[in-house]
């Protein structure tokens, strides 16, 4: 017997938070065979929470927001409906005229852009669709080209797409379905009048759907202003970490957090378990610097920040996809957007200074059901942004102290949080969840937009990151 995706009785504008039911397949949601052809070629069946929530609320045209932590599938919760309902355009004519733009995906990063562009060519393959992707840091000649060529599907960042748009090559007057991803970053790095220019020339008969990890109050004015009486689907707490991360804090001296992160890794080898990770840092300086010191260290390492170019950042990323680079050390241009599925550890050398942003770089590990360790090094001058992290969480993080002796361990926290150290081995041992065949299965059977294959069992799966986008 298979049950079928409940009808939509929600009134409009309600908030749907109910657990995915676990006979949900794909092949529920009524989707073209071409989409479930690709969708089962990449081995999947059982949407996730965020997917099976959203995409009978995007298919009916409900103007929507989607809350869900990172790593859950949002990206395939809106191409897929997307797909779906813009196939009935779909042409095999080489006339540009006969491939408008039908939906547009504005992204804060040409890193999300990639990754969601990647996500709408693989499930849009066996249509005559085309997807394209447009960011800024590249020449525009080949994107002018394949823009001229007509696209159904644009995933932009909003400063290249206004660009594109001043050049007369870009025309949003027949765009259907308007996507904003990461909005509460959007806003952040200050594209709110970028947005507002990009909103005012796409038609007001718009089916308009904002997802983000986070709902701020500036989140909910936004979607007052550019959706009509949205539903609202959220499939987990709200700035909460994945069940899957298993968290630890450190108490170190900043002159000892180099010295940290190598002990730590060295731990980890003695474990057996992988030393990739990526390392955060607040500043660009403080990134390159840190890397160069870890390369000293024997540590093979590379840095990606703003100052990076696009051609720069895709070297250093496949250097870390293929295994030359041990840890990647960024800035919070990597917290958001990279698709690195199995990533096996996350290090805050440094606490970021929005509470936010540190939900967002622990959401690199532990992804589609894969389990992860995050590890933060806390000075005693950063309680502050500890506070405010456990705070927004809702939970304190656990505390592992530093032997007695050392001189970086000085206790900050009260005396219920700070017991008397214990004698370790190692003064930065932790326990991190143990690799299973269990974990592997769950993580090949989760979330399309995050599968890969062929990934031997002898190096941890790292995924697609950002090599570029080639359309298919």
């Amino acid at each position: 017997m298979t049950n079928t995706v409940p009808e939509i009785n929600s009134p409009t504008g309600a908030t749907e938070s109910s657990a995915t039911p676990a006979t949900i397949t794909f092949a529920d949601f009524g989707l073209d065979p071409k989409i479930q052809k690709a969708v089962s070629e990449q081995g999947y069946n059982t949407p996730t929470p965020i997917q099976a929530q959203s995409i009978p609320h995007v298919l009916a045209g409900s103007d929507l927001m989607g809350a869900a932590q990172t790593g859950t599938g949002k990206t395939a919760a809106f191409v897929l409906p997307i797909i779906q309902k813009i196939l009935r355009h779909a042409s095999s004519s080489a006339s540009p005229a006969r491939h408008p733009i039908r939906a547009l995906v504005l992204t804060p990063t040409r890193e999300l852009a990639v990754q969601v562009a990647e996500n709408a060519a693989s499930y849009s393959k066996h249509t005559d669709l085309r997807a394209a992707v447009v960011y800024g840091g590249v020449d525009m000649k080949e994107q002018v080209a394949t823009l001229r060529g007509g696209v159904e599907i644009l995933i932009a960042t909003p400063g290249r797409l206004l660009d594109h748009i001043g050049s007369k090559v870009a025309n949003l007057s027949q765009v259907e379905i308007l996507v904003l991803d990461e909005a509460d970053r959007m806003l952040d790095m200050g594209f709110l009048p970028d947005l507002q220019r990009i909103i005012d020339l796409i038609p007001a008969q718009r089916q308009t759907l904002l997802f983000s990890a986070t709902f701020s109050p500036e989140i909910k004015k936004l979607a007052q202003s550019y959706l009509r009486t949205p539903v609202t689907v959220e499939v987990a707490r709200q700035n909460a970490a994945a069940d899957t991360v298993k968290q630890v804090v450190h108490m170190v001296s900043s002159a000892d957090k180099q010295r940290a992160i190598v002990k730590v890794l060295e731990a980890r080898t003695r474990q057996g378990l992988s030393r990739q990770c990526i390392i955060f840092t607040n500043s660009r300086l403080g990134c390159a610097r840190l890397a160069r010191s870890l390369e000293r260290d024997g540590i093979k390492a590379g840095a990606i920040h703003g100052d990076k170019s696009q051609g720069e950042r895709t070297l250093t990323l496949d250097a870390f996809k293929s295994g030359a680079i041990e840890a990647l050390v960024a800035t919070d241009v990597a917290a958001r957007g990279l698709d690195i599925p199995s990533m096996p550890c996350v290090i805050n050398h440094e606490l970021p200074f929005n509470a936010e942003d540190f939900i967002h770089r622990i959401g690199r590990t532990g992804r589609a059901g894969s389990k992860g360790d995050a590890i933060a090094l806390v000075d005693a001058s950063e309680k502050r942004l500890l506070d405010d992290i456990e705070k927004l969480m809702k939970r304190k993080l656990d505390v592992q102290p530093l032997p007695e002796g050392n001189p970086s361990y000085t206790p900050s926290r009260s005396s219920s949080r700070s017991e008397a150290p214990a004698k370790m081995s190692d003064p930065f041992f932790y326990k991190p969840y143990e690799p299973s065949a269990a974990t592997k299965s769950s993580s090949e059977a989760s979330n399309p937009e995050e599968k890969k294959v062929g990934i031997t069992p002898a190096r941890p799966a790292v995924g697609a990151l950002l090599g570029g986008f080639k359309k298919k």
